[in-house]
């Protein structure tokens, strides 16, 4: 392992380690306006983005608008944004790099019809924070598994001699190992959404 390969995948490790989601607890209890809104899910997702020194929204106005247009996100209320529409919001974040927006809409529409705005024991932000504590407590699992998977490419092209061409053909490999697994997860993903159907 050359010295940049062993920092790549130390990257890696700490970017994982790094995730944190945001907790319903975090987001305001007041309503927001779009500005507010806008700069609230910026400060607290910009960790995510590829490029963090960008000056790059993570959501902007037009998008937003764009996902009440869609029927992703229930208008807001006097222009006023409350902690149910930031934590769809957040949902819609994620997706929106897998899903299309037909089945965003799909999964979204059901959570939103039979629970947004309704006060019980299950709402929004309860449904939100038992996906986040699933989704927390499978971090680590995937720490194991792309460290598998890296330490597996590592044995490919083992015929070659040490040098760029071995290390840029490893590095391929292990690319193509996360690349099919994401891609046979979204087959399933979309597979899944697909029996669903119309239940409501």
């Amino acid at each position: 392992m050359t010295l940049d390969t062993e920092d790549l995948i130390n990257s890696i490790m700490q970017s994982l380690g790094r995730i944190r989601f945001i907790r319903p607890e975090d987001i305001p209890g007041i309503e927001l306006y779009m500005d507010q809104l806008t700069g609230f899910i910026d400060s607290r997702l910009k960790n995510t983005a590829r490029y963090q020194d960008k000056e790059e929204r993570i959501l902007t106005k037009t998008m937003i608008n764009n996902y009440a247009k869609n029927d992703l996100l229930p208008p807001p209320e006097k222009k006023k944004y409350n902690r149910e529409h930031i934590l769809l919001l957040i949902f819609i974040y994620y997706f929106k790099n897998i899903l299309s927006i037909n089945d965003i809409q799909r999964l979204l529409g059901p959570l939103t019809e039979r629970y947004y705005g309704k006060k019980g024991k299950l709402d929004i932000a309860a449904i939100y924070e038992e996906a986040l504590g699933m989704s927390e407590k499978q971090l680590d699992g995937l720490k194991d598994d792309v460290m598998r998977k890296y330490e597996k490419s590592r044995e490919g092209f083992s015929d070659l001699p040490d040098g760029d061409e071995k290390e840029f053909l490893q590095t391929f490999s292990f690319l193509c190992m996360l690349i099919l697994d994401v891609y046979v997860k979204k087959l399933l993903i979309e597979k899944i959404i697909d029996g669903m159907g119309d239940k409501k």
